[in-house]
């Protein structure tokens, strides 16, 4: 039976697509069936930033209306045989999603997979809040900025009471993704510290993705930095994240790929 995990945000724009792309793949490669369900009906980018936009055929809003079946709509990744897709429609909006159909085409997920991770819109509208809806546990994904921050508050009241585990009077489990990070700027006090963004949200961290172009590199590939630049600093810290998400203790460490004393004082464990 899968786990189900939401990558939510408050405000767009802060790498949650990318974020959910990456951990599939690193949860993917580490043996784990994973698929990855794109919300974002209208503004579809989840198949773009795995390379499947030219192979999507149904998508979410047909399985869900009953125009398809599940099995026809999933796309399995030809790079990790154990990740596989189910697409968005950019067709249609948000009011062809209903939370009977989502709860089926879920329950038909959580049978077939190890993870389901649904990419959830910026937001609280209603695709937002259909990705969350059946959800197990969430990652919200913020950058180091007191308006990012703000609306990922709000997103964590949202989990805590709109949520099928809230309405049971259950707890979800919720963590925190901080992206676009940079520990240079964030000692000149150009952006957020780590620990004001944890004082504020009062969530765990699952791990923090240094700023890097290798992100918007692999986009524009079509292929995730866990699968494109596997190596580079937020290629590593994804792999890290997965490992949390598995259970596992890793160090939370900020990685870099500069070399030298910057890389010496900014690579390093985060206390």
């Amino acid at each position: 039976m899968a786990e189900v995990l939401v990558v939510t945000s408050g405000k767009g724009g802060v790498g949650k697509t990318t974020s959910t792309a990456s951990l599939g793949v690193a949860l993917a490669q580490s043996g784990q069936k994973v698929v990855i369900v794109d919300f974002d009906v209208g503004l579809r980018n989840l198949d773009l930033i795995m390379g499947a936009e030219r192979r999507v055929v149904f998508d979410l809003i047909n399985v869900v209306q009953g125009d398809a079946k599940l099995a026809q709509a999933l796309i399995r990744d030809k790079r990790v045989d154990t990740l596989s897709l189910l697409a968005a429609s950019q067709t249609r909006d948000k009011d062809a999603l209903s939370e009977e159909g989502v709860e089926r085409v879920i329950g038909e997920l959580r049978e077939k997979f190890d993870w389901v991770i649904c990419d959830s819109p910026a937001g609280i509208e209603k695709g937002a809040a259909l990705a969350m809806k059946y959800a197990d546990r969430a990652v919200v994904v913020t950058n180091p900025e007191v308006s990012s921050v703000r609306d990922s508050d709000r997103i964590i009241g949202l989990l805590d009471s709109k949520t099928a585990k809230a309405e049971r009077g259950e707890r979800m489990e919720k963590q925190l993704l901080l992206t676009r990070y940079d520990p240079v700027r964030a000692e000149r006090g150009d952006m957020l510290k780590t620990d004001d963004v944890l004082e504020i949200l009062s969530i765990p961290l699952l791990g923090i993705i240094p700023d890097s172009e290798e992100v918007l590199k692999a986009s524009n590939l079509g292929s995730p930095v866990t699968l494109s630049s596997p190596t580079s600093a937020p290629a590593r810290a994804y792999f890290d994240a997965a490992k949390r998400l598995r259970g596992e203790t890793v160090p939370m460490t900020v990685h870099s790929d500069k070399s030298g004393l910057l890389g010496r004082l900014f690579g390093r464990r985060v206390a």
